[in-house]
């Protein structure tokens, strides 16, 4: 199977929300999980109040029933994963899903859409979550 078979694939029955939407519903209580390098980060900025997460530690932090998972997670939380462009986030997000988070979705356009959205973007480039 190709990646983009793969890709196509891990979509089906994913929820994917455009950045105005994915800005709403972080006003109403969802997670944006950015799995993003640092050095990304750093360079082009964060969404404020989203979380550095990266993608190598992943299902740890975010498997509801995982003993190392982020305080805030469980599986009836929203979570909105983003990449750079929206494609690793849809991969992850159909790998969480797998885990038991419910109502795991990704950002359509990733960061980038975001941003040229001018939705608001903040310097970037801390640490993620350990």
């Amino acid at each position: 199977m190709s990646i983009e078979e793969r890709l196509a694939a891990a979509r089906v029955g994913l929820r994917r929300h455009d950045p105005e939407e994915a800005a709403e519903l972080q006003r109403d209580g969802a997670l944006l999980v950015d799995i993003r390098p640092r050095d990304d980060r750093a360079a082009e900025g964060e969404i404020p109040d989203s979380i550095p997460v990266e993608r190598i530690v992943l299902e740890w932090r975010l498997d509801p029933a995982s003993a190392h998972r982020l305080p805030q997670v469980d599986a009836e939380r929203p979570v909105i994963l983003l990449c750079n462009e929206g494609y690793a986030s849809s991969l992850a997000a159909r790998d969480l899903r797998e885990l038991g988070l419910r109502r795991v979705g990704d950002l359509i356009g990733g960061f980038r859409a975001w941003r040229a959205a001018g939705l608001p973007v903040v310097d970037g480039g801390g640490p993620a979550v350990p």
